[in-house]
């Protein structure tokens, strides 16, 4: 018998150790994880027993520390997918079935990592428990109620214990599909995003300033850019007396930090349960959040009706408030908002929309891939007005050869004079060339 075999047969002793303790009911998740390691000691051992008692020679001790880190994993983690959770240079993980499975660091590597179930059915049963364990686990974020994956109900999305984003599907793909996002440079400020190259240091004072000047922002980008990171490093400019709410479809920002800003209120959107009730909406929550007092308004990624939401709040005296936006220029960003206020129920008009977004969104920031693949601001846009459906803007900083950006029309005097009252040196201005 293989290690693998093997390994899958000492899982089911377990397992039906734990079925008994449990006896139908649901454990605590950290007792759940003690049991599991406890039994799994004790089905090892009574293994070696077995062997001697068999005439067989045990199992090596880096073969048995294998497997029982599999059993463990199987039945109180994330199954195969563990090592790569617990590898903090791991950033995005997409497996294509059980045993195509392709993960991207953080340095930029793509690499081919090792099958994460023994089958695509166990690799099904894996995303099952990990749904489970989100929904009954013993953080805050437990739902209290389990989400399916079936054929009924292809589709899912998890936030994992660590705040990963996983997504799954299966029965409308031809193998069952994952892709996990992990959260990366969760404390990082923007002079830590400068030092990685990811906007000059002059731009980096300039958003810091507007941060302070409380100028309404929309970070834009394609997929998996770090419109999230940027969002949240901006945050920290933020200064820790201000109250900040939330809104977002899965809580990625997280923004709390009992120094950096210890009044925060996180609001997650909520979808129907398998009865098809209870859904919260995004645009349902922006208008309960203008009750909760915020000093500005944060949306993680305005992609619906709430926009409209998003845009009065800018308006209404929640200056310094900001969102990310999926687009593929920072011009597009503002075609994008006015595609989600037309269809939104109050059905605006696209001279209305321009109007709305003209008076809402100061500043555009569009990140986007250099030609090695790095992340990079690559566009700011100052609006500086509309005219009948279109919303009117400066491009001040602009794609240089290698999509980074590089200074380009200046801001205009009064966005300037905002930003030295916030604290920004004319010494920084002069260094940029404005």
């Amino acid at each position: 018998m293989g290690e693998t075999e093997l390994a899958v047969m000492l899982r089911g002793r377990v397992a039906a150790r734990m079925a008994a303790h449990a006896g139908g009911g649901r454990l605590p998740v950290a007792r759940r994880r003690q049991l599991v390691e406890q039994y799994t000691a004790e089905v090892l051992d009574a293994h070696a027993r077995e062997c001697l008692a068999g005439g067989q020679v045990p199992l090596p001790g880096q073969a048995e520390a294998r497997i029982s880190r599999a059993i463990v994993d199987h039945l109180a983690g994330a199954g195969g997918l563990q090592e790569l959770l617990d590898d903090k240079d791991v950033e995005n993980v997409d497996a294509n079935g059980c045993d195509q499975v392709f993960v991207r660091y953080t340095d930029g590597r793509v690499e081919v990592a090792p099958a994460i179930a023994a089958s695509d059915e166990d690799l099904v049963e894996l995303i099952r428990s990990l749904a489970s364990a989100v929904a009954f686990g013993d953080d805050s974020k437990g739902t209290g109620e389990e989400r399916a994956f079936d054929r009924n109900n292809p589709s899912l999305d998890l936030r994992l214990p660590d705040g990963s984003r996983l997504a799954a599907l299966m029965s409308v793909c031809k193998r069952p599909s994952l892709s996990i996002r992990r959260p990366t440079m969760i404390d990082a400020d923007l002079d830590e995003l400068a030092r990685r190259g990811m906007l000059d240091p002059g731009l980096c004072e300039v958003l810091q300033a507007g941060m302070r000047a409380r100028v309404n922002i929309i970070f834009g980008g394609g997929t998996n850019l770090g419109k999230t990171t940027i969002a949240r490093a901006a945050a920290r400019a933020i200064p820790a007396e201000e109250r900040l709410v939330t809104i977002e479809d899965a809580y990625e920002l997280e923004l709390f930090d009992p120094v950096a800003h210890p009044n925060v209120v996180a609001m997650q959107a909520r979808r129907p349960n398998l009865e098809g009730v209870g859904a919260v909406p995004m645009a349902a929550l922006l208008r309960t959040a203008l009750r909760f007092n915020p000093d500005r308004v944060v949306v993680g990624e305005a992609r619906g009706d709430e926009v409209i939401e998003l845009l009065k709040a800018m308006t209404q005296g929640n200056d310094g408030s900001f969102a990310t936006v999926h687009c593929s220029s920072s011009a597009q960003a503002f075609s994008r908002l006015m595609m989600y206020a037309v269809q939104a129920p109050e059905r605006l008009s696209f001279e209305a929309s321009a109007m709305l977004i003209a008076e809402a969104v100061h500043w555009v920031v569009h990140l986007a891939w250099t030609p090695d693949r790095q992340r990079v601001v690559s566009s700011v846009r100052e609006v500086v007005g509309c005219e009948g459906r279109d919303v009117i803007s400066n491009e001040v900083w602009r794609p240089g050869p290698d999509r980074r950006a590089v200074p380009a029309t200046p801001l205009r005097a009064e966005a300037l004079d905002r930003l030295e009252a916030a604290g920004l040196a004319p010494s920084v201005i002069d260094r940029i060339g404005w």
